[in-house]
């Protein structure tokens, strides 16, 4: 075809001709000498020599079988059995048919039958056969991971999927193998030593696999895939594995993960299967008691269950799915425990899933960015339910919304919380801000940027679950909150247990010496808010007064608060 690339327009191969006769080198250099460079051999011990000295060059061998001190049989043996020769195509020059068998289980590539009366086949010939062998070192080339000496991907999958079409009932599981924290290795020790360890795990896999009758693969980094037939269990491997991180390589500290997916389907791809593997895998994150997961109904049923939810949630905003319950915060020093704000939830209640768990859908959420698309929406509807109370009602009733992590490290969340504020013609102040203690840990300067910048704007910054992550003195001193909320999992046992009181009391003793009040979340019963109000807590949140409400419900509490204030007005 013109205009197609050939090789041999650039690279001209050398050739090897074998024959005893003379009369038949010259026939066969004519015909290939104008395309190849051509050496000649008169026997089978002299071209073995030659090709000890030009493997790395030759292209192919054109073989006499019939010559003395060595004849083409014992040639191609030897070839066979030599790796610097096994890759070298032999075609074999013979006229007899019954020495073709014997010559291809030998590992011929073709044959050029006697008399050499067709100059145009012979070149054809030659030049296939050289084409085709490139193309197989390529292939192979490709098929090997070159650091490690496993399967690469695609070979791995190729592989895989002619075991499965020539054993169809052949219980088979996909392995992901991974090790905690291998960057680190790199990072401390050296890129070297990294190397080694992978080798080192290379090595032992490769093993397993060949003892179960499987293939094994370099995905990536520290990446791993097995395929191999299905095992009882697999602490064997895991041991095997860690004998080595904490055998060889004393500086090793680490953990080796397994995620193990059964083929269930006959019609299931392998990629599939490592993509299920690798998802499971990714939950032994952080678990030191636990090496292996495996992939099985239950979790796939989560899986598919966090799919949907993560699929469905543009929808779910768009047609207000997402519904804004308000939880009401009392303050209890004064002679009645009085209304004064509220914290905005958010609850899904989805057209076919029902109502959806808040603990389903924000760590999920969280986890992969789309927080910040509820997040918005709850502040907007929140906003809007301010300004509805105070047109009907004649008061604002603050609301606190909970800003997620990934909120704060929006370059502009100031201005977007500000947008939302003027929209609805509010005050900074009338919309508080809940950060977790636990966003100040993953960058504490960027969080207090953000802070002091909502706090010269007017607004109200709420510390919730105090208590429960990063607590520290030095955090309270850089981050310049308003109130500080006390997490529930104290609250919940302070009139039974003396200890949980104690810690209570720290932080209300902490929080007067700042200035700061007070809430404390999970408030249930008469003897908690007793003891919170006598040791001075600002405020409550919880059952005690009031669950979560939808709007309308809320808004009972809301008129209250505005009987209350025409009342002391009058």
């Amino acid at each position: 075809m013109e205009g197609q690339f050939n090789y041999q327009d650039i690279i001209k191969r050398t050739v090897m001709v074998v024959d005893d006769e003379l009369v038949n080198r010259e026939i066969l250099g004519a015909i290939l000498e104008e395309s190849y460079t051509v050496l000649f051999a008169e026997d089978g011990e002299e071209a073995l020599a030659m090709l000890g000295d030009n493997s790395n060059v030759v292209s192919a061998v054109l073989l006499d079988l019939l010559m003395p001190k060595l004849d083409g049989f014992a040639v191609m043996e030897r070839m066979k059995a030599d790796p610097k020769m096994s890759d070298i195509p032999v075609i074999v020059l013979t006229s007899e048919k019954s020495a073709e068998v014997k010559s291809l289980r030998l590992g011929a590539a073709d044959f050029i039958k006697k008399p050499y009366d067709e100059p145009e086949v012979i070149r054809a010939r030659v030049d296939r056969i050289i084409e085709l062998a490139d193309s197989r070192m390529i292939i192979k080339s490709a098929e090997w991971d070159e650091f490690t000496g496993l399967l690469t991907s695609p070979f791995f999958y190729e592989y895989g999927a002619m075991m499965n079409r020539y054993n169809p009932a052949r219980s088979m599981d996909m392995l992901v193998l991974d090790v905690e924290h291998f960057h680190l290795l790199n990072e401390l020790y050296g890129r070297e030593f990294g190397d080694k360890v992978l080798l080192a795990l290379a090595d032992v896999i490769q093993k397993y696999a060949s003892e179960h009758e499987g293939i094994a693969a370099h995905k990536e980094a520290d990446i791993f895939m097995l395929y191999i037939e299905r095992q009882p269990n697999y602490q064997y491997l895991v041991d095997s594995l860690m004998l080595v991180l904490s055998g060889k390589f004393k500086n090793a500290r680490t953990q080796v993960r397994i995620g193990v997916c059964p083929r269930t389907d006959t019609d299931e791809s392998l990629e599939k299967l490592f993509n299920q593997a690798r998802m499971v895998c990714n939950t032994l994150r952080g678990q030191y008691s636990k090496s292996v997961a495996y992939y099985d109904f239950e979790f796939h049923k989560k899986v598919m269950y966090s799919e949907r939810l993560i699929h469905d949630i543009h929808d779910g905003i768009k047609q207000k799915q997402f519904k804004v319950f308000f939880q009401p915060k009392f303050g209890i020093q004064g002679d009645k425990p009085r209304m004064e704000s509220a914290e905005a939830l958010v609850r899904w209640v989805h057209p076919e899933l029902g109502m959806v768990s808040p603990g389903a859908f924000i760590p999920l959420f969280e986890k992969n960015g789309l927080i910040q698309q509820v997040d918005y929406y709850v502040w907007r509807e929140a906003a809007a339910k301010i300004r509805q109370w105070r047109d009907a009602f004649g008061i604002t009733v603050p609301v606190s919304v909970n800003m997620s992590r990934i909120d704060m490290m929006e370059p502009k969340i100031v201005e977007k919380v500000l947008s939302i504020v003027q929209e609805f013609d509010l005050q900074p102040e009338d919309l508080h801000l809940e950060i977790t203690e636990s966003a100040y840990a993953d960058d504490a300067n960027r969080i207090i940027e953000v802070v002091d910048s909502f706090r010269k704007h007017g607004f109200i910054i709420e510390m919730d679950d105090f208590g429960t992550g990063y607590s520290s003195l030095n955090m309270l001193s850089d981050l310049h909150i308003n109130i500080l909320k006390i997490d529930m999992k104290f609250i919940r046992t302070i009139a039974t247990d003396p200890m949980n009181l104690r810690m209570v009391e720290m932080i209300l003793d902490i929080a007067g010496f700042l200035c700061v009040p007070v809430v404390a979340e999970g408030v249930e019963d008469e003897k908690q808010y007793a003891l919170l109000k006598e040791r001075g807590c600002s405020f409550i949140q919880g059952y005690y007064f009031s669950k979560p409400l939808p709007e309308d419900e809320f808004e009972r509490f809301v008129k209250e608060r505005a009987a209350q204030t025409d009342a002391k007005e009058v």
